[in-house]
């Protein structure tokens, strides 16, 4: 029997142990430049979305997908067992949709419906029409509750997966992101990792005019959380800080990702207002030109 009816077998029996890939340094860092072309080519086609929110935390997803860290099966979604990814900042569904095609949820021929009436793509995830989204996300600021509350499930049904929470600097600046924290540190909740790409910018302005971010490891340590911060696209320092959380059993782990807001476009990188708007179909050859 092949490996794969050995796992398809064994998902039946609810017995899967693993069915992510582990790819090589290298292989990840083609896979990133992979990603964002096919992130920046599917929100020119729907002329919509949020390509630089997704390029800032490229590295990210895919260190955790494909590094090695998150317990998934594409064909077998629902497993118990899984572990969760919660794309809080949820206008970034591009860089989520792209993962989960190449990690064979979907065909990756599907990427360019995005946003197309009847696709599944939508501009926010939604975890009722596509496989892989473990949470409907966009209304900013909700996920950390959803993750603490899959962590907290995991405690009681007796399963030890882990729930990853990416979140904005933007919108970190709500109240109820720190409502989650506060609860998260009380119930010692070990299987829960928060990661906030910090790319410096929101929809309008600097997150510098409402908050500070030099304060944000200080702030996570104060609710109680084990914190760590990474430039958030080199990803040998992307890997070492997914160990040390997913080792670290005592409490939630906070990672504070350093990163660039439309990194691998200089026009993006200096210019945040790019936030919502896609490159246009007659630049998109020149801009794939330049990525980097």
């Amino acid at each position: 029997m092949s490996n794969g009816n050995v796992q398809q077998q064994a998902a039946a029996n609810g017995q899967v142990q693993s069915a992510n890939p582990s790819l090589s340094p290298e292989k990840l860092k083609d896979l990133c430049y992979q990603l964002r072309r096919e992130v920046l080519t599917m929100t020119s086609e729907a002329g919509s979305g949020h390509p630089s929110s997704s390029f800032s935390m490229t590295e990210l997803i895919a260190e955790l997908y494909f590094g090695g860290f998150l317990r998934y099966d594409p064909k077998h979604p629902h497993w118990p067992d899984r572990d969760r990814f919660i794309l809080s900042k949820g206008h970034a569904s591009p860089i989520l949709y792209a993962v989960l095609a190449n990690a064979g949820y979907f065909p990756t021929s599907e990427l360019n419906t995005l946003r197309k009436i009847d696709s599944p793509l939508e501009g926010h995830p939604n975890m009722r029409r596509l496989p892989g989204v473990e949470a409907s996300t966009g209304s900013l600021g909700q996920g950390l509750s959803i993750g603490l509350g899959h962590a907290l499930a995991a405690r009681i049904d007796k399963r030890d997966y882990n729930v990853f929470v990416l979140m904005g600097d933007g919108e970190i600046e709500e109240g109820q992101v720190w409502e989650a924290a506060m609860a998260a540190s009380h119930q010692k909740a070990g299987n829960l990792i928060g990661i906030v790409d910090n790319n410096k910018f929101q929809q309008t302005s600097p997150v510098t005019g409402l908050t500070d971010p030099t304060l944000y490891n200080e702030r996570w340590q104060s609710f109680g959380w084990r914190v760590v911060e990474i430039d958030g696209h080199d990803l040998g320092e992307i890997h070492g800080a997914l160990q040390q959380a997913i080792d670290y059993k005592e409490g939630p782990f906070a990672i504070i990702a350093h990163t660039i807001k439309g990194k691998g476009l200089e026009f993006m990188e200096k210019d945040y207002t790019w936030h919502g708007r896609a490159v246009p179909k007659d630049k998109l050859a020149a801009a794939l030109e330049e990525l980097r």
